[in-house]
């Protein structure tokens, strides 16, 4: 729902006269065809000077950390909303509680383009309160008023707006399986396979890429290469995963895989506290010995606060996506003394 930054809802350009112009006369106000930044343009230091936080946790995924904490401490205003009190709320200066998947109404999106109906199971607890509650009373208190009065009614407003949503009303959505966009009207079937009869831009486009050297290249200093990722038991920054004891039986600690060959080498065994330092920064672990990594080569995950693996990670990334090179950088290892 424009969470991207070129687009607007339903992949509709910003810079497209036609869908702007239509969602400015819905809103009433004047909207800008200057396209938005993205999550890494907005944590290391553009200028912004206040931000609202929707369950997202940058201080813990996004990579140089110290940049990250010193963009969101001088912002004028941080706010954040989530479940948890994630690091990223412990910066803010207002956290607005936000409702579980149990406690709120409306409909999620899957991956495979399958809008569905949730139905509320209990009421928010506390100050609790929908996400859509959230943001309709602060854009109020920042002087646009925002009334709907059911979710329907914004899924009303997103059929109108938003072509490829434009036959998914929750009143033909409840009960069953939902529809798959596109959906173009009420009577439509709504799309099962995407490109079943063809592709939508045609037999396709192909553009020669030449290949980028990785922004940074082991050395005698640094000769390991680290990659970061997850580990199945946690999901993301482990904000909502690290409170199920089942999980954190699992998986309880921040670990780094290492190949077996280089651990004996370096005097390292399983378990054995590390420390991982890069030309960026520096981090502690424990050691998992496993041939699931090739020697040279180093795996952690970012679930764990205590062991923040991405203040090691450096400011590279993609020209056009800016998504951030987690998955190549230069680290050397040594075996911590209690």
């Amino acid at each position: 729902m424009g969470a991207l930054p070129v687009v607007l809802p339903g992949y509709q350009p910003v810079a497209d006269p036609g869908a702007l112009g239509k969602f400015a006369r819905a809103g009433g106000v004047e909207l800008s065809d200057r396209p938005g930044l993205t999550v890494l343009d907005m944590t290391h230091g553009e200028q912004i000077r206040a931000m609202l936080v929707m369950g997202e946790n940058p201080v813990l995924s996004d990579p140089r950390q110290d940049h990250v904490i010193a963009t969101l401490k001088g912002l004028d205003f941080l706010a954040v909303s989530d479940i948890f009190l994630s690091e990223t709320a412990e910066l803010a200066d207002v956290v607005f509680p936000a409702a579980t998947f149990a406690e709120k109404s409306g409909t999620v999106t899957s991956s495979e383009r399958r809008v569905q109906l949730m139905h509320r199971a209990i009421r928010p607890v506390g100050a609790a309160r929908p996400d859509g509650q959230i943001i309709m009373a602060l854009s109020e208190r920042l002087g646009y008023p925002m009334r709907y009065d059911s979710e329907a009614e914004v899924m009303e407003e997103i059929c109108m707006l938003t072509p490829i949503y434009g036959g998914i009303y929750h009143d033909r959505l409840d009960p069953g399986w939902g529809l798959q966009w596109p959906c173009v009207d009420r009577s439509h079937d709504s799309t099962q396979y995407l490109h079943k009869y063809a592709f939508a831009r045609g037999r396709g486009r192909f553009e020669p890429a030449k290949h980028v050297a990785p922004a940074e290249a082991v050395d005698e200093h640094y000769p390991f290469v680290l990659m970061t990722g997850r580990v199945y038991h946690h999901y993301h920054t482990g904000s909502m995963t690290r409170r199920s004891l089942s999980l954190m039986r699992e998986c309880g600690r921040s670990l780094v895989e290492m190949h077996p060959d280089d651990g004996r080498r370096l005097g390292i065994g399983p378990g054995d506290p590390v420390r991982l330092t890069s030309r960026h920064g520096s981090c502690s672990f424990n050691a998992d010995l496993t041939p699931r990594v090739e020697a040279g080569y180093l795996y952690a995950n970012f679930h764990f606060p205590e062991s923040p693996v991405n203040v090691l990670i450096g400011d590279a990334s993609d020209p056009i996506a800016r998504i951030p090179e987690f998955k190549i950088c230069a680290v050397q290892v040594e075996r911590e003394v209690a």
